[in-house]
């Protein structure tokens, strides 16, 4: 969501300062209201570290999206490319019929696949969609790749924390979200144009503003919490699921005695 403009505060982009110490790439390059979809994040990745590679520069993915980021590392699934029209005649229905009804029609076809799209995810939903219209199969029988791209050298790095200080660093997060100005954020993108179903405003701090629209402030940094602890619960079991991931402890220790580890492993040979 940081790649989305406008949506500062609710996605926690890097300071001003942070970012003039240390450049950052794919952030601000959409609009919120544009799809942002795991093929263009691939493809615009794969360039950038082809481009940096040749500088000498060792790029960093940090995130965050767990889908995007196996796709990265995996490379894309061999599911049909997406057809414009279909894409078109999808973003009709869904206007037209609304999700649920997009999602009746996967679960018939697929419950499996229907089962694990989340309620609000309406990009993995019509994509899913997309597929079956398109190819008349299953979208899970498109299964993705579980091994890391074998012309790719991966350091897979995940931190771990106890969930009870999780949850209470997710709840500081959303106060000091809020005590920055996020109400007046999202008035501001609304104001611009954005609307509930666009695709930034799918994003948690933003659509609880229209779910919970004249609810109390209180009310909506609750339901940003909540969503935010389940978010966080669904990024575990994706980030489980990365190839030759290692955890480590948030500390700049634990980050540096797991560079070495790769140093010397790299030095003996070890793939």
């Amino acid at each position: 969501m940081q790649a989305y403009r406008g949506m500062n505060i609710g996605t926690a982009k890097p300071s001003p300062d942070l970012l003039a110490r240390l450049p950052h790439h794919l952030i601000d390059i959409k609009d919120p209201r544009e799809q942002y979809t795991a093929g263009e994040f691939v493809s615009r990745a794969d360039t950038l570290r082809a481009a940096l590679g040749a500088r000498g520069i060792l790029p960093i993915i940090c995130g965050g999206t767990g889908f995007y980021l196996k796709n990265f590392i995996c490379g894309l699934p061999s599911a049909p490319p997406s057809s414009p029209e279909i894409r078109a005649e999808v973003a009709a229905d869904l206007t037209r019929l609304g999700a649920p009804a997009l999602r009746e029609e996967l679960a018939a076809a697929d419950p499996g696949s229907a089962s694990r799209i989340h309620e609000h995810d309406t990009y993995r939903l019509t994509r899913a969609v997309e597929i079956l219209r398109a190819s008349g199969a299953a979208p899970s029988s498109f299964a993705p790749k579980k091994e890391a791209r074998a012309e790719r050298r991966f350091v897979v790095l995940g931190i771990a924390r106890e969930r009870e200080l999780l949850r209470g660093r997710i709840r500081a997060r959303v106060d000091a979200m809020l005590a920055a100005g996020l109400e007046a954020e999202v008035r501001g993108l609304i104001a611009r144009g954005c609307k509930r179903d666009d695709p930034g405003m799918q994003a948690i701090g933003y659509r609880e503003f229209f779910e919970l629209e004249g609810r109390p402030i209180a009310e909506i940094a609750d339901a940003i919490a909540l969503h935010t602890g389940q978010y966080a619960k669904r990024q575990m079991t994706f980030f489980r699921a990365l190839p030759g991931i290692a955890w480590i402890e948030p500390t700049p220790e634990a980050l540096i005695e797991a560079l070495s580890r790769v140093e010397r492993a790299s030095s003996s040979g070890e793939r």
